[in-house]
């Protein structure tokens, strides 16, 4: 078993990032520039967003954290955001999921200019990377391939089944590793709480991506040896045995799978700093104008 180690790729990617940065800065005397929207006080997004500001800092970038209280109106919240497109010295704006359930997510993710939408949840950018056009490539997938790439994994003719069918992580991912390109070119499989036989069907792929949302809901049994596997879930468990006073597990029962894998990801350590890396990079190219020339 080797690791695919997110703490390694991600420290080595956004040295690559600060370079250019510092590049951009020179070149127009301001530094790329992500504002984060947080609503409310839950603990895993407040976590989520402290951490992609502090790699923000780390980079190079500017970075602007708004707050809202958990009564915010969507009205209100729609119109930071057209006020935030109209400002040119904002590169990137994400809006932290999941909101509150009296605002509609998607009325939000498409108030967003897809120009600043580093996250790549806007129907533009998920239209424009399903034709293979230039677009921003939402953060987790985008890390994900960022990890094969640096590993030297080719996923060519391979057979690929990612678990969860959502539209941040699995729909997209399928899409990705079915592309002609490298990492992609995989004859993929797309399965989800309702497929029937999902313990076959996952057997049978030579890489498994697992994004359900549920802990240690892939298991050995439904891994074959020498595959690859990437665990993307975070579940977060209130802990006795931490500081934090929490402990993370993945969606892959990792010990058990990790003796039957040749390549698997760790939670934590994995796709989730790739996941920010992914939101770093996409920033950087909003900045420069090279998806959407400005």
């Amino acid at each position: 078993m080797n690791l695919l180690d997110g703490k390694l790729v991600s420290a080595k990617i956004k040295e690559d990032i600060k370079k250019e940065a510092e590049l951009f800065t020179a070149k127009t005397g301001r530094k790329p520039h992500l504002v984060a929207i947080l609503v409310g006080n839950d603990g895993g997004s407040e976590t989520y967003v402290a951490s992609k500001m502090r790699n923000c800092e780390l980079v190079g970038f500017e970075s602007t954290n708004i707050r809202y209280n958990v009564d915010v109106t969507e009205e209100d919240l729609i119109a930071k955001i057209k006020e935030i497109n109209q400002d040119p010295t904002i590169d990137g704006l994400i809006v932290q999921l999941p909101l509150p359930k009296h605002i509609d997510p998607d009325k939000i993710t498409e108030a967003i200019d897809h120009r600043k939408d580093v996250d790549g949840f806007h129907p533009i950018n998920l239209g424009r990377m399903q034709r293979n056009l230039p677009c921003f490539v939402p953060a987790t997938p985008y890390g994900i391939l960022l990890m094969l790439e640096h590993y030297g994994i080719d996923t060519t003719g391979k057979k690929a089944v990612v678990v969860g069918r959502s539209n941040i992580v699995g729909s997209p991912m399928s899409i990705l590793l079915a592309r002609n390109s490298n990492p992609g070119n995989c004859t993929v499989t797309l399965t989800h709480s309702r497929t029937a036989n999902l313990k076959e069907e996952v057997l049978e792929g030579d890489i498994v991506v697992a994004a359900i949302g549920r802990k240690n809901f892939v298991t050995a049994d439904m891994v074959k040896d020498g595959a690859i596997v990437i665990d993307v879930g975070i579940n977060r468990e209130d802990s006795t045995e931490t500081k934090s006073g929490f402990k993370l597990y993945g969606d892959v029962d990792f010990e058990p799978v990790a003796k039957k894998a040749s390549w698997i990801t760790p939670v934590p350590g994995g796709v989730g700093l790739m996941t920010i890396v992914g939101l770093l990079k996409n920033t950087l190219e909003a900045a420069k104008g090279t998806v959407y020339p400005k």
